[in-house]
């Protein structure tokens, strides 16, 4: 690769030095959807999880997240981003192949919403694990709303290639046990993300518009919208309103400073947030009339309920607590957790998307992070805002390291940046396509009406439908596509397979439960992080 070694990031020009750049393939992509099930009227089903698609406890591939009726597939990790597409367009078509009658809602914002009662809380049956998970949405429901956890979106989640990991630790003669190493990595990562995170809010956006029924249970919360039509509230240069104040956004949650300066750091924030009570919480009360209303009433109830944009992650056994996993066997991987669906796409997000992130990713990895202060992580938090509400905002400023700066010119800066590790991603590849998609993204930037934010508003407007009307439109036609690709009979037949044995395994862990529910929340809780 022809290029100014002086510009890269010292991390990056020493793996060139060393011909190692080709290390930089080879990480693992998986992909989690949230989409809701919905009537052809455009409301929220009622219906339970359908037992064709297996236990939403069990099974390793199709779940639900907040709600009996908000569908999560999971796909393994691939190497390859169109084997990792691929999966999940096949999981799409078996769940169509199952559902009678419904659609899964193409876009992130929930709309068929009459109050919060018309939102279903996820069943996992009558095990102790089934229950905990129950009882913790129903946690959620009191303390933020059900309207809100209803909101679909993508999770993408990266592994570096352990070949780098390896080479890295070499090149750097790291005096740490290589998990620690990795571990440390990956927190600078994902300080680096969070200080870059406003500019997937602004390219992969697609919530600028809401529907009015969503606030139904908080209508205080549409005010300061425009609106769009009768039923419709948007903000004009809006990119993703799900990841602002209304949506995963909560103000339950500012008094939290939870830091990613370290593993340790992390983990000490997120445990004392889990111990420590909260009147308001407490005013909701734990276990009512012999009735579980949340798992306790501290600041969070478990750690998962801490909202944040990206995630350090561990593979967690069955009741294990994420952070004493990542306590015990470092951090595998991140989650990012920022991307809208994307409505103009069935499976919800494009391969040029994932392209697109899989570098950003790298590039967080390689460039240089500093340990972030409060201040900073505050910084970081209004540049998210900003850019969730305004992000299309002709000359909009955010602020970095302290001082404003154009948002197109950070984003350039980002994209220098980039421009290598795309080169190196694409390989010996004639089509090049990491360093297209960072060319449609670059675009992007600079003009804003190529954002999916802008192509949302802009086909309600061409169209004249709400945002109802037109989730519903895009929704029935994914759901032709999905039909009119008829899934391979092998793959049908392993996703049959996976939904009876789900079955199974849901059965054996109700009837192997030999604590009764309150000592098993006690023994959940009494877990102790290792010295």
């Amino acid at each position: 690769m022809a290029t100014d070694q002086s510009s890269l990031p010292e991390r990056l020009s020493r793996l060139l030095d060393r011909g190692a750049g080709d290390l930089l393939s080879g990480g693992t992509i998986g992909i989690e959807k949230e989409s809701l099930r919905i009537g052809r009227d455009g409301l929220i089903a009622q219906t339970p999880h359908p037992t064709a698609l297996g236990s939403a406890l069990t099974h390793p591939h199709i779940t639900t997240d907040y709600s009996e009726a908000l569908l999560e597939f999971i796909t393994p990790p691939f190497t390859d981003c169109d084997e990792t597409l691929h999966f999940l367009c096949d999981i799409h078509r078996f769940v169509y192949e199952q559902l009678d009658g419904e659609l899964l809602l193409a876009a992130s914002m929930p709309c068929g919403i009459d109050d919060d009662e018309s939102i279903p809380i996820a069943d996992y049956g009558s095990s102790n694990i089934g229950r905990m998970k129950h009882i913790y949405r129903r946690g959620l429901w009191y303390r933020y709303g059900r309207a809100m956890q209803s909101i679909a979106g993508i999770h993408f989640n990266y592994a570096v290639p352990e070949r780098l990991w390896q080479q890295l630790h070499r090149m750097e003669n790291s005096p740490l046990e290589l998990s620690r190493f990795i571990s440390d990595g990956y927190f600078s990562l994902i300080r680096n993300l969070q200080r870059r995170g406003w500019l997937i809010l602004y390219l992969f956006g697609c919530s600028s518009a809401v529907c009015k029924r969503f606030f139904s249970s908080r209508p205080e919360l549409m005010n300061g919208f425009d609106e769009f039509d009768a039923h419709t509230v948007y903000h004009p240069w809006a990119t993703s309103l799900r990841m602002s104040d209304i949506g995963y956004k909560s103000d339950n949650q500012a008094i939290l400073d939870i830091n990613h300066n370290s593993l340790p750091d992390y983990v000490a924030a997120l445990d004392r947030a889990t111990k420590t009570p909260f009147l308001p919480y407490q005013e909701i009360g734990v276990k009512v009339n012999g009735e579980y209303r949340q798992l306790n009433s501290n600041i969070l109830q478990i750690e998962n309920e801490f909202y944040c944009i990206v995630r350090p992650k561990q593979i967690a056994r069955s009741g294990e607590k994420p952070s004493l996993a990542m306590q015990r066997r470092g951090v595998r991987y991140v989650e990012l957790r920022s991307l809208d669906l994307d409505p103009f796409c069935p499976v919800g997000i494009s391969r040029q998307t994932a392209r697109f992130v899989e570098a950003l990713l790298l590039s967080c990895l390689l460039e240089s992070s500093p340990l972030t202060t409060g201040e900073e992580r505050r910084a970081n938090n209004t540049n998210l805002i900003t850019v969730a509400r305004r992000g299309r905002e002709p000359g909009l400023q955010l602020t970095s390291a302290g001082k404003p700066i154009p948002l197109r010119d950070w984003a350039e800066r980002i994209f220098a940046e980039m421009e290598p590790i795309c080169t190196l991603l694409d390989g010996d590849n004639s089509n090049r396509p990491y360093t297209a998609s960072l060319a449609q993204q670059r675009d992007a930037v600079h003009n804003p009406e190529l954002t999916p934010s802008a192509a949302m508003l802009r086909a309600m407007r061409e169209k004249n439908s709400s945002y109802a009307s037109f989730a519903l439109e895009m929704s029935a036609e994914h759901e032709r596509y999905f039909r009119s690709r008829r899934l391979d009979p092998a793959r049908r037949e392993t996703f049959r397979d996976m939904a009876e044995r789900s079955h199974a395994k849901q059965k054996e862990l109700e009837e192997g439960d030999d604590l009764s529910f309150d000592d098993f929340l006690k023994r959940y809780f009494a877990q102790n992080m290792p010295a």
